[in-house]
């Protein structure tokens, strides 16, 4: 018997963030220089730019999971407390 306390009983079990994932990718020279240009344009990373394109082009194709999470913010990320009035 179980006791009430126990954690286990009737609670979802608790996930790990997930990793994100690394990858190792290839690209013809030229290929990544029109990368590179259209993510500066866009003010992104060449690795930004790639992921965005490729959760584009899964959702267009409605392959994208429905679990997947929203694309990480760019730039620095929020202070945590508000800044102090000068």
């Amino acid at each position: 018997m179980t006791s009430a306390t126990d954690p286990s009983e009737g609670a979802a079990p608790r996930r790990r963030p997930q990793q994100r994932k690394q990858v190792l990718l290839r690209l013809d020279p030229s290929v990544y220089d029109a990368l590179a240009r259209w993510a500066s344009d866009e003010l992104r990373s060449a690795n930004a730019q790639i992921e965005f394109l490729l959760r584009r082009a899964l959702a267009e194709a409605g392959r994208l999971p429905g679990e997947t999470g929203p694309l990480p913010r760019r730039g620095r990320p929020p202070r945590s407390t508000p800044p102090r009035p000068q």
